[in-house]
Order: structure tokens, then C-alpha cells, then sequence
């Protein structure tokens, strides 16, 4: 799911660079990021690109491309610096900085969402709550008072709200989707089981947990 949620964060990125970088390269970001992360815990402070390529599950001509279409990165013969190379690709994903976040879906998803402890520790902060049943709003989550859906329009200019995640059913998603467009979020990260249409310039990511299990059902199912 992390993954899947730090793909956004190349919007700024694609614009600039939009024939070049491919989701598949961001994705490759992420996982590299994984491992380097992992390394530094156990202490290791330099790493080759054949390592860090094997860890991450792709080839080292693979990786070492992927990071030269941001620069130049590491020492021939000596490897990349750990923690130099995490914090540069930090800086290109974006989550080098904070990104105030407004969970709209105060239901199950949203509350397993809410209490994911992993997107603090990549400057993922929720802001705000949001929910259309009267029943939910005034009550907590995580720490939130949950309010009425119709303050979407209000977190973008009171708390920088940049993104917005929809936690909510699939009747629901594009509705409240053009809602946050119109409210001037940049990205939508999408929960509901529906592909949503926005405007080219507002980043869109769906994760479909339901497509998951099918991906994986099919293939036990061909497996017998």
C-alpha cells in the first residue's frame, strides 16, 4: 500500500520530465528506497549497485539506470554512500518534506488508514477527517474530530490540504473526487473500487485491494 501511495509524489516530476519517467521507474524508486532504509537500521553505510539491485528484486543495469535520469549517484568501484543516496531519492519521491492529508470514508478502511503508524514516518500527516454520516461526525479517529464532508472546501487554504484520499464507497468516490478538485487539492489518492476521471494536472493513484486478491487468486487457480 506504501508503495502504491508514494507514486504520487512524482506529479511535479512527471511535469518536467513527462516522455522520460515512467510509473514503473517510480515504483523502482520506492523499493530501492525500502532497502537502503532497511540497510542503514542494520548500520551498513555503503552499498553496490549489484546489491542494492538483488535486494530490491531487478537487474543493476536496471537500477542504475533509473537513477540516472536524476543525476549522478555513487563512486565507480566504490558503491553509493547509504544514507546520501536515500535522502536523494527522498528528495525525488517528494517525501523529503510534509504533506498535510484529509482522509475523506470514516468506516473501516478509513479507520485502518488513519491508524497506520508508516505514513508519519515518510511526512504523510492527516489533517483532517472528513465523513457524510451524521452519526460519525463529532466523534474521534486517530486523534481527529471527525466533520462534515462539506469542510473539503476549507483544508487547502486553513491547513494546506495538498492531498486528498478517499477512503469511501464507489458510489461515492467521483463525486467527492470533483468536489476535491474544485476545492484545489492536487492529488487524489483513490481507495474506492472505481476508476475515477480527473483533469490531467491533479495526480491520481487508485489502489484496488479487490484487484489484489484476484491477481493472486488467478494465480493459485493456475497453478492447479
Amino acid at each position: 500500500m506504501t508503495i502504491g501511495i508514494f507514486c504520487f509524489y512524482y506529479r511535479s516530476m512527471v511535469r518536467k520530465r513527462r516522455n522520460k519517467i515512467s510509473y514503473s521507474t517510480v515504483r523502482r524508486l520506492t523499493l530501492y528506497l525500502r532497502e537502503l532504509e532497511g540497510l542503514l537500521e542494520e548500520g551498513q553505510k555503503t552499498v553496490s549497485s549489484r546489491e542494492l539491485a538483488a535486494a530490491a528484486g531487478v537487474k543493476a543495469t536496471q537500477l542504475r539506470k533509473d537513477l540516472s535520469f536524476f543525476g549522478s549517484f555513487g563512486v565507480r568501484g566504490r558503491g553509493y554512500d547509504a544514507e546520501d543516496l536515500a535522502d536523494n531519492i527522498r528528495r525525488i519521491l517528494g517525501v523529503n518534506k510534509e504533506w498535510p492529508t484529509v482522509l475523506v470514508g470514516a468506516g473501516s478502511l478509513g479507520h485502518a488508514l488513519a491508524g497506520y503508524k508508516g505514513f508519519a514516518l515518510h511526512n504523510i500527516r492527516f489533517v483532517g477527517v472528513l465523513d457524510s454520516d451524521p452519526a460519525k461526525i463529532g466523534t474521534t479517529l486517530a486523534g481527529l474530530t471527525i466533520e462534515p464532508l462539506e469542510r473539503i472546501w476549507d483544508y487547502p487554504k486553513e491547513k494546506g490540504g495538498k492531498i486528498v484520499v478517499l477512503a469511501v464507497p464507489a458510489s461515492a468516490a467521483q463525486d467527492v473526487a470533483d468536489m476535491a478538485i474544485r476545492a484545489g487539492y492536487d492529488g487524489i489518492i483513490n481507495f474506492a473500487p472505481v476508476r475515477l476521471r480527473v483533469p490531467p494536472v491533479v495526480a491520481l493513484y487508485s489502489v484496488d485491494l479487490s484487484m489484489a486478491f484476484e491477481h493472486v487468486t488467478f494465480e493459485l487457480s493456475t497453478e492447479n
